[in-house]
């Protein structure tokens, strides 16, 4: 089992910035990809950003790509999503989630996920 807390989300004004925090617990935290996914409401669930269990690989949503930014610091057991000139329809409940799976398709199927924190985004 991995448990996985988020944080750091809150209110933002429009063009301003957050860092989420996703911190790790339970197994070897290198050994997991993770992935940061957000759900607006009455929409469903979709990836925002991921990084393999050794750092060297990103991904991005094109909807965030040159705003976002994440990264990992594995002595800390913990990713961070690094969020900027943020727009109001990048409010949502943001969840960290991990997977050991391989392969460009691994953040399809996250096997741990976190509760979530809440973006807000003011116009």
């Amino acid at each position: 089992q991995v448990q996985l807390v988020e944080s750091g989300g809150g209110l933002v004004q429009a063009g301003g910035s957050l860092r989420l925090s996703c911190v790790a617990s339970g197994r070897t935290f290198s050994d997991y990809n993770i992935g940061w996914f957000r759900q607006a409401p009455g929409k469903e669930r979709k990836f925002v950003a991921g990084i393999i269990r050794n750092g060297g690989r990103l991904y991005y949503a094109d909807s965030v790509k040159d705003r976002f930014s994440i990264s990992r610091d594995n002595a800390k057991s913990t990713v961070y999503l690094q969020m900027n000139n943020l727009k109001p329809e990048d409010t949502a409940v943001y969840y960290c989630a991990a997977n050991r799976f391989s392969g460009s398709n691994w953040y399809k199927q996250m096997d741990y996920w976190g509760k979530g924190t809440l973006v807000n985004v003011s116009s």
